[in-house]
Formats: structure tokens, sequence, C-alpha cells
């Protein structure tokens, strides 16, 4: 039996800071003097910090320096941190710590492959720190998803070869980038948005022991 590993994107899959990340982005659009709605929001899924800033400023037709658009992106993290601060447990999307509790009871490796420069202090938050054997993020990866970089690191932490991870993405880059490393694809979430992924669940109550057992034991 090949050794086996799990990936896990953060932001939708674990916990969902994309609502705070929103709200944050929305109130740099109104401080510009536009609005910002959730539609277009959609687009800032698995994104960048810095790529997210150019779409924002695009929609809003804003021209900056490179010292006002270094200025908006620290204010608008400083905004989503204040978000983040309140965070607890019960922003854990169900069954997640089930799925974690299965694969730790089985003594799988578990990493988190995630665009956020937040990750840590988001896992220490909720209390989901001590699941992880490797957390790659923002702060690790010089390239945003779809390259696979992130997921490639994480196999390599993990000790696991690529084609032998499992990653669970809530975001179309997310799945190319898994794709792209020759990772097993799931998508949580819509089917038809992230159809290119090998299996799809709306969620984690629709994935049972036995489906990851399987993988475990191909």
């Amino acid at each position: 039996m090949n050794k086996k590993a799990f990936i896990f994107d953060l932001d939708g899959v674990i916990v969902d800071t994309a609502k705070y990340h929103y709200l944050a982005w929305k109130k740099l659009a109104n401080d510009l003097g536009f609005q910002f709605t959730k539609e277009q929001n959609e687009m800032f899924k698995g994104v960048s910090r810095k790529r997210c800033l150019e779409i924002l400023l695009d929609i809003g037709n804003v021209q900056a320096t490179q010292d006002q658009f270094d200025k908006w992106m620290v204010e608008k993290n400083i905004d989503y941190l204040k978000y983040i601060d309140k965070m607890d447990e019960s922003e854990i999307l169900t069954d997640v710590i089930r799925i974690l509790d299965f694969l730790k009871t089985n003594k799988q490796p578990i990493a988190l492959g995630s665009a956020s420069k937040n990750a840590k202090p988001i896992l220490d938050k909720v209390g989901l720190l001590s699941y992880f054997n490797a957390i790659v993020d923002g702060n690790n990866v010089t390239r945003a998803k779809p390259n696979p970089e992130v997921f490639l690191i994480a196999a390599k932490q993990l000790g696991v070869n690529a084609d032998n991870c499992l990653v669970f993405e809530d975001a179309v880059a997310g799945i190319q980038a898994a794709n792209n490393a020759n990772m097993t694809s799931i998508g949580i979430g819509n089917k038809q948005v992230l159809h290119e992924a090998k299996h799809v669940f709306n969620d984690f109550t629709e994935i049972d022991n036995e489906f990851l057992m399987e993988f475990i034991k191909s």
C-alpha cells in the first residue's frame, strides 16, 4: 500500500473566512467611492491578495500609484484581521472535525495548502492547528493557484508522492492546481462550478469514512 496524504484548502473548506474577506474588500471599495457586490466577490476565490486588489481597482476604475496600492493592501488586511481575531471553533464547517479525526485515527498525514497568509493564526483560533503535519500558505509560495506549487510543497513536506495525495478545494483555481499537480481533486461546493474535480460534494457531510478508506487502501 502506497503512503497517502490529505491536503486541505482553508477558506471555504475548513472555515468560511470568505465572508470576512468580502467585508474587508467591500469596506475598501466604499472608502474608494464605489460599490463591491457579493457576485463580484466570486472572482476573488482562491486568488492572491495582490491580484484581488488589482481586480477591485479595475471594477472601480481606480488608478493607483505603487505607494497607494501597497497602503490599500495593508489596510484591507488590517480590517480582515480584526474579523478573524474574533473567530472560534463555531466557525469550523460541518463535519470537518469528523474527517480530520478519522484521518488522524488512521495515521494519515494531513497538510494545509492555502493562499492565505493568515492560515496559522486562523487554525490556532479555531483549535485545529494540532491536526496538521504541514502548513503551506501564502508565506511559503511565490506562484498562485492554478499553479500547483502550494500542493507540491505540501506533498514534499509530508514525504508523499504527488499522485498519492488527495486535495479538498472549493475554488476552480484550486481544483486546477490539484489536477496540475497530478493529485486527486475533491471539490467542496457546486458541481457545475467545480466540474473539473475528480469528485464533487456539496460539503463534508456527504463524504463518508468508506470513501476516505478506499483512497487510503488504493
